[in-house]
Parts: structure tokens; C-alpha cells; sequence
């Protein structure tokens, strides 16, 4: 998951506009944040932006694939879609793009659903006759 030097220097250079982008290496990777917002991942000189179903089409429209971290758990993916290389290559529309991923980054997480109990079956009732 290494990110080389090369290529974060560049990411940083085609967010500029955005002004206070920081990264933070983590687990091989970098993350990027805007005002303590994560809205970004780098890894293997990729990055990723934070989507949600408000932008999520724009990134299947051009056939770009979601950030799976495990490479033997396909089926394991989070909501952050690869920038596509024109988009990463043009730094106004990187900045667009990226002020719709903080944008999602900004916004409240839903609850997570409570924890059920696992257990035995309840045995289903047989209505008397």
C-alpha cells in the first residue's frame, strides 16, 4: 500500500486551491484532510475520494472502481471511489471534485445499528385454532 513521495507531492500540488490539505500516513497509506475532514486516501499511487449517492454516479459513470483495502476480501469496500486520471490531472476540477468529497466528509455519519444478540431461534408461535 506504499504511497511514493513523488506522487503525494503531486496530489498536494493539484489541491492547492483548496488551501490546508493535510496528510497523515497511515497503515502503508496516506489520508488526506481538509479542516480535520478525511475525505481522501492514497495508496499504491491512487487516490480515492470520499463519495455518498449524491456523487457516486459520477464515479461508475466513468467505470472507476471503490477503495478495497483487502486484496483477499474483494466484497469489502468503503465509500471512497479512485479519482479518475483526467480529473486528478486538471487541478481546477481536482478542487471541485474534492470540495464535494469534504463536503460528504463534513456531513453528520449516520447511527451505526445496534448490536443484536445472536442466539438460539425463537420458536414461532402456531396460532390455536
Amino acid at each position: 500500500m506504499a504511497v511514493t513521495d513523488e506522487y503525494l507531492q503531486f496530489v498536494l500540488e493539484q489541491l492547492q486551491g483548496l488551501g490546508g490539505v493535510a496528510p497523515r500516513r497511515m497503515f502503508g497509506g496516506v489520508g488526506l484532510y481538509h479542516d480535520d475532514r478525511f475525505f481522501a486516501i492514497i495508496t499504491r499511487d491512487t487516490m480515492y475520494f470520499k463519495v455518498n449517492d449524491g456523487n457516486r454516479g459520477d464515479y461508475e459513470a466513468r467505470g472507476m472502481d471503490r477503495f478495497r483495502p483487502y486484496p483477499n476480501k474483494p466484497h469489502w469496500s468503503m465509500t471512497y471511489y479512485e479519482v479518475p486520471a483526467d480529473i486528478l490531472e486538471d487541478s481546477y476540477e481536482c478542487v471541485a471534485w474534492a470540495r464535494r468529497s469534504i463536503a460528504i466528509a463534513s456531513m453528520p455519519s449516520k447511527p451505526s445499528k445496534p448490536a443484536t444478540r445472536r442466539g438460539k431461534k425463537r420458536a414461532r408461535r402456531r396460532p390455536t385454532a
